[in-house]
């Protein structure tokens, strides 16, 4: 098969180091996940494969990325690949609502800079959440809905449209109680709440969270301590909902006061209620998708931004759960 050869122009050798990323390791995935050669002398390139239009694709698309000094990563690469499946021979992932995607640039503008949304999927979780007063993100881990639910609640509060952000997240983790964890209430529900607590950190800095937990402007509300409570002119987050029973949820989801935004994450797939316990985020899936002011946003294994182990072990768990639900004998 005849070499593609292609030049990336403007000629940035800035943006060509920012492209290739640190001792190429860029070029060397897209090489890895298409299966193809690619040589590159300057801002000249020449791949050599089966999937060489889809690798020249991928490569002009992580490009445009660095055109205002952006750095191009391992997860960025990961999620270009993803979007030209088609091409690549890839698995097919559910496609975006694209209407909700052109509504929105894909970013959350956080005091340390911009969180951008990686991926069709993602930029539809920020649309759904900017034009909703609730959304829910459905998915496996590492797909970025925890993270992107705080950089908008983090935007959210910057800009003054709520008064204070609450992190909610029942403490159901390994057959675990609140009353055998030492320390006072903060600090049983700290452990369960650490990735929004690094995401804000990230985002804020850690002494700023601080002042702000102090100051009560970002609220530790264990689930349970929820009931009874309005909550007006708050970013309020429900993580690992599936977690939750149907009562919980219904609990939760009528806190929401005047002014409130709300986004509910979890995996449907990752329960740790006791067996024969149903789950409070399956159970909504069922009937909450036509009413107005809430928004579903669905993430699969192709939306996994972490190691891409993590990727096609998520895979695997999908296609065995698939297998189980074809023939409950296997």
């Amino acid at each position: 098969m005849k070499p593609l050869d292609f030049a990336l122009e403007p000629e940035d050798n800035a943006r060509l180091a920012r492209l290739c990323g640190p001792l190429d390791q860029n070029l060397k995935l897209v090489e890895q996940r298409l299966g193809v050669g690619l040589r590159r002398r300057g801002h000249q390139f020449r791949i050599e494969g089966g999937r060489a239009t889809a690798a020249e694709q991928v490569l002009r698309d992580l490009f445009a990325l660095t055109d205002k000094g952006g750095d191009v990563d391992l997860p960025d690469v990961h999620l270009a690949l993803r979007e030209h499946e088609d091409n690549a021979g890839l698995p097919t992932q559910r496609a975006a609502d694209p209407r909700a995607v052109e509504s929105n640039d894909g970013v959350a503008r956080v005091p340390r800079g911009l969180i951008r949304a990686r991926g069709p999927h993602q930029k539809q979780y920020l649309a759904n959440i900017h034009a909703n007063d609730l959304t829910f993100g459905v998915g496996p881990a590492g797909t970025g809905k925890t993270y992107l639910a705080v950089a908008c609640a983090v935007e959210a509060l910057q800009t003054e449209r709520v008064r204070r952000i609450v992190l909610v997240r029942p403490a159901v983790e390994a057959g675990e109680r609140l009353g055998f964890l030492p320390g006072d209430l903060t600090q049983k529900v700290d452990p369960y709440l650490r990735p929004m607590y690094d995401a804000l950190y990230e985002m804020l800095g850690f002494d700023r969270v601080a002042r702000l937990i102090e100051r009560n402007v970002i609220e530790v509300a264990p689930l349970a301590f929820m009931r009874g409570r309005s909550l007006n002119e708050s970013f309020i987050i429900l993580d690992e909902a599936q977690n939750t029973t149907p009562e919980q949820m219904k609990m939760f989801l009528t806190r929401i006061g005047f002014g409130s935004h709300a986004v509910v994450t979890g995996d449907v797939t990752q329960t740790d209620l006791p067996m024969g316990r149903p789950s409070g985020l399956r159970h909504v899936l069922d009937f909450l998708r036509d009413v107005q002011g809430v928004a579903f946003s669905f993430f699969d294994a192709g939306d996994v931004v972490r190691h891409p182990l993590v990727q096609r072990i998520v895979m695997a768990y999908e296609a065995h759960a698939a297998r189980m639900e074809q023939d409950p004998q296997r």
